[in-house]
C-alpha cells in the first residue's frame, strides 16, 4: 500500500529511524572492533594488512598507488590507513547507536560505502589465466550489500535521528529532518533491499555473490516482489526470514562472539532495513482504511470503526465532508476525516 501513503500525510518516523540507526550502527561497531583487534595485535597486524592489500582483499592497485605512492603516501601506510579507517568505523557506529550527529554521519557514509565497490580488485576478462585467486564477479555484484547499506543511509538521513537519540534530547524536534514523502523513502528502501536479493538470485553460485544459503529462485522472487511494491509486507517478511535463518546457520561455524558477529554484520544492517520496511507497511495498512463500499455497508460498519479509534482520539463525524462515504478516510493514528478533494481536516 505504499502508493496510498501520501493520502495519509506523515506518520511517526522516529521508530523507523531508530531501527535503521541501530542496525547500521551495529555494522560499524562490529566491523571496527573486529579489524582493530587484529591491527593492534603484534601477531595479527601483518596478516590483516596482507589480506586487505592482496588479490582477495579490498584495495585494488589503482587505490593502493593513490593512497600510498602519491602525496598521501607521505603520511599514509597500509597499516595506519586501515587503523584510521577502522577507528572511524567504530566511532561512527557508537555515535549512530547513541543517536549523535546521525544525519552528518549518514551523509558521510552513504557515498563512502561506494568506495568499497570502486576499490575492489576484480578480473572479469574472459579466458584470463589468473596467477593468484581474486574476484572474478563484477565489483557491484560482490559488494551489493554495501550498495544497499548506502541506500539505507540515505533513508536514515531523511528520517533523522529518531527516538532515544542524543540528537533528540539536544535538539528536540529539530533532530528530525523536515517531513519527507514516504513514497520516495519506501521506494528507496525497497529497492536497496531488492537489488541484494535479485543479484543473489540471478547470479546464485557465482564466486563471492551473497546468496545467504538460500535457493536462487527464492531470492529472485523476494527481490522482484520488493522491487515491484505489491505485497510489500509479505516480501519484507520473507526477506527478514531469509536473513535470520542465514545468521542462525552461521552460528555453527563461529570462531567466537566477535568473529560470528563480524561474519553477519552486513546482514544485521539489511535486517534492520527489512524490518523497518515491514513495520512501516503494517503501519500504513492499519492506518489507512478507505471506505469505498456502498453507503449501506458504510453505515453498517461505521459504529464498529469508531470503536476501533485509539483512546483519546475522535472522528470528526459532524464535519459535512465526513457524511459522504467516498470522502471518509479513517486513520488509525489520528482518527480524523480527510476530504480528498480539499485539505486535511
Amino acid at each position: 500500500m505504499d502508493h496510498l501513503s501520501h493520502k495519509a500525510g506523515p506518520l511517526p518516523r522516529a521508530p523507523y529511524a531508530l531501527a535503521l540507526r541501530v542496525g547500521l550502527g551495529s555494522v560499524f561497531v562490529i566491523g571496527g572492533l573486529a579489524k582493530l583487534s587484529r591491527l593492534l595485535s603484534p601477531s595479527q597486524a601483518e596478516g590483516i594488512v596482507a589480506q586487505y592489500m592482496g588479490p582477495l582483499g579490498y584495495i585494488n592497485e589503482t587505490f593502493q598507488q593513490w593512497l600510498f605512492e602519491g602525496w598521501l603516501g607521505i603520511v599514509l601506510t597500509p597499516w595506519n590507513f586501515l587503523t584510521l579507517l577502522s577507528g572511524f568505523e567504530l566511532i561512527s557506529g557508537l555515535m549512530l547507536l547513541a543517536g549523535f550527529l546521525v544525519r552528518p554521519l549518514a551523509l558521510i557514509w552513504a557515498p563512502l560505502l561506494w568506495t568499497f565497490v570502486f576499490s575492489l580488485p576484480v578480473v572479469t576478462t574472459p579466458g584470463e589465466v589468473l596467477s593468484s585467486p581474486t574476484y572474478t564477479s563484477p565489483a557491484m555484484f560482490v559488494q551489493v550489500r554495501d550498495i544497499a547499506l548506502s541506500g539505507l543511509f540515505v533513508a536514515l538521513y531523511n528520517l533523522g535521528s529518531g527516538t532515544g537519540s542524543v540528537d533528540a534530547r539536544r535538539q528536540g524536534a529539530a533532530a528530525l529532518a523536515p517531513e519527507r514523502d514516504w513514497d520516495a523513502l519506501a521506494l528507496l528502501m525497497r529497492w536497496s533491499l531488492a537489488v541484494v536479493f535479485i543479484i543473489g538470485g540471478l547470479f546464485h553460485g557465482f564466486p563471492k555473490i551473497a546468496s545467504f544459503g538460500t535457493p536462487g529462485l527464492i531470492l529472485a522472487v523476494v527481490g522482484i516482489g520488493l522491487a515491484a511494491g505489491y505485497g510489500t509486507r509479505v516480501f519484507a517478511a520473507a526477506a527478514c526470514a531469509v536473513l535470520v535463518v542465514y545468521m542462525l546457520g552461521k552460528l555453527g561455524a563461529a570462531s567466537g562472539v566477535l568473529g560470528y558477529l563480524n561474519s553477519v554484520k552486513r546482514e544485521l544492517g539489511l535486517l534492520a532495513g527489512a524490518a523497518a520496511t515491514l513495520l512501516r507497511t503494517q503501519s500504513l495498512e492499519s492506518a489507512l482504511l478507505i471506505l469505498s463500499a456502498p453507503t449501506d455497508n458504510f453505515l453498517a460498519g461505521y459504529a464498529d470503526r469508531l470503536r476501533r479509534c485509539p483512546l483519546g482520539f475522535t472522528v470528526l463525524e459532524n464535519h459535512p465532508d465526513c457524511r459522504e462515504p467516498d470522502n471518509f478516510l479513517l486513520l488509525g493514528a489520528e482518527c480524523s476525516c480527510i476530504n480528498f478533494s480539499h485539505q486535511e481536516q
